[in-house]
């Protein structure tokens, strides 16, 4: 089994819950993949290219199954993944971001909008880079192309998402999963980030997996050396 991690939006491999589950799967002798959607360039980004890019990297390795791990926007191109690729055996989501041009694009104010379609770029506050970098209007017409209505392959997935998230309100989630009865959704005290959520978010994915009959995951930790 192979195990992937999609980060969020202007995020990069490099983001804390990325590094904590590498870590904590590490400790199981469990290889984490952390994807790095900004290459080759964060301008050209769009969600069918991290996609792509993933697509890719499950081919590699066609007979094996695939655990994706997903955060907010990761999350959200993590499940267009699922939905075409059957080596994909369960998810984790942490604070997806479905519905994302509903909630995303709406915190842009019009002006705004207009002028990053007219001038073809934006500047965005880069966390991964820890700066203010570029982005084509090219990520905008891609992602209004996905609608969520089309997730509808049944897997395991489980979706771990914060009761004071201020950038995708729990409430996406919550009709997300409503329709789709294979669909776990824990809601944590959290924001976005679930920063302070790292055991919970643990614990939860760990029972979720363990109860995963394709999975294979171990259930219990493994015993520390004296």
């Amino acid at each position: 089994m192979r195990y992937g991690y999609c980060h969020g939006f202007a995020s990069g491999p490099r983001s804390g819950k990325a590094q904590f589950f590498r870590q904590r799967l590490g400790e199981r002798g469990i290889d984490l993949h952390v994807f790095d959607f900004n290459l080759p360039s964060f301008a050209t980004l769009t969600v069918s290219r991290s996609i792509r890019q993933v697509k890719d990297w499950i081919a590699q390795a066609p007979a094996e199954g695939v655990v994706l791990i997903g955060s907010s926007l990761g999350g959200w191109l993590a499940s267009w993944v699922a939905q075409e690729q059957p080596q994909v055996k369960a998810l984790v989501l942490l604070a997806p971001a479905f519905e994302f041009m509903e909630h995303w694009w709406a915190r842009l104010s019009e002006a705004e909008k207009r002028q990053w379609q007219t001038t073809g770029v934006k500047w965005i506050d880069h966390y991964g880079f820890n700066s203010l970098q570029p982005l084509h209007y090219g990520f905008v017409t891609d992602a209004q192309s996905y609608d969520d209505r089309q997730l509808t392959r049944p897997l395991p997935t489980l979706i771990l998402h914060g009761i004071a998230d201020e950038i995708v309100p729990i409430q996406a989630s919550q009709r997300y999963a409503a329709s789709r009865p294979w669909v776990k959704l824990v809601p944590l005290a959290g924001d976005h980030g679930l920063k302070d959520c790292l055991d919970m978010l643990w614990q939860a994915s760990v029972g979720f997996l363990a109860a995963c009959p394709e999975i294979g995951f171990p259930a219990n930790d493994p015993p520390h050396a004296e």
